[in-house]
């Protein structure tokens, strides 16, 4: 089974000033990630815009990220689609590129019922049954939660090698962890759910804050694994006021800002995202950055 590792860092995509997608600074920003704490950059994500890049905008990206840290760490491509089909030609596509596995969001605005959603999944699996399918359940943008006993039917896949869970609700993750094999992996959708996660059997996290705190959300997390559960919380806890910051508007709008300030050239957001330049929300980003030394590193 393909070790995706514990922090998996849903990569922003950046854009140039006139709105196209800029690779270059892509594969920069995906080789820092994986110097940084990444063990895994998902392309194409929710953090990536992808509803509003086109698909040969995502499969380029696809191979700009492969070519620049494949060698180094995995590379997995967001290919969610509320369409079956789709969702499956782009998995394959995905497959013929060398990613080393894929990342799969719950349809959306379609609302299947819950057989609807283990049929679409399992079509995606059986279309590339080598490659890892990682399942993405996030009620908060798709209207339509995936059950526990839909995604423990799903663990019995041989290719469905785990689940980002985004619901928000612990006791649902408490359930998957209970209905699915050991080793299934539970992955947060959440940075700031993390380490309670841990303790109920998820490997890590699919994190936004990595971009910025990739090194210590791993030392949070191998502190954990350790036996240093005051350790973990220390680090939690300091991270705290980031994770919710990040969260203060839609994501990736903050991220972006973040990334911004300390100096990367990630440009703005397509519409209807746009970039927030409230007094309040710089305010807060810089404050808690400075606090944490993030804006020192001045990256350019």
């Amino acid at each position: 089974m393909v070790d995706f590792g514990s922090i998996l860092t849903a990569m922003i995509t950046p854009f140039r000033e006139d709105g196209s997608v800029n690779y270059d600074c892509a594969a920069k920003l995906a080789q820092y990630l994986v110097n940084h704490g990444t063990d895994t950059v998902v392309v194409c994500g929710t953090t990536g815009e992808s509803p509003t890049l086109t698909w040969d905008e995502e499969y380029q990206l696809f191979s700009v990220v492969l070519e620049a840290v494949g060698k180094h760490a995995k590379v997995m491509a967001g290919c969610g689609s509320n369409s079956t089909n789709e969702a499956i030609a782009a998995t394959q596509k995905a497959a013929k590129i060398g990613v080393h596995g894929v990342l799969h969001v719950v349809p959306y605005y379609n609302k299947p019922p819950q057989e609807g959603l283990y049929r679409h999944f399992q079509a995606i699996a059986a279309a590339e049954p080598e490659l890892p399918v990682l399942l993405y359940n996030v009620p908060g943008r798709t209207g339509q939660n995936l059950s526990a006993l839909t995604v423990a039917r799903l663990a019995e896949i041989s290719n469905i090698i785990g689940i980002k869970e985004a619901s928000g609700n612990i006791d649902q993750v408490s359930e998957i962890s209970r209905l699915t094999p050991p080793e299934f992996q539970i992955y947060s959708g959440d940075d700031s759910l993390t380490l309670p996660m841990l303790s109920l059997g998820a490997k890590g996290v699919v994190s936004v804050a990595s971009h910025l705190v990739g090194n210590q959300l791993q030392a949070m997390i191998q502190a954990y694994r350790s036996g240093d559960v005051s350790q973990a919380t220390s680090i939690h806890l300091r991270l705290f006021p980031l994770f919710k910051a990040l969260f203060m508007t839609t994501n990736p709008i903050p991220l972006k800002l973040a990334l911004n300030l300390q100096g990367w050239q990630v440009g703005s957001l397509r519409l209807p995202l746009m970039m927030d330049n409230s007094p309040e929300l710089r305010q807060n980003l810089q404050t808690i950055m400075n606090e944490l030394g993030l804006l020192e590193l001045q990256i350019v």
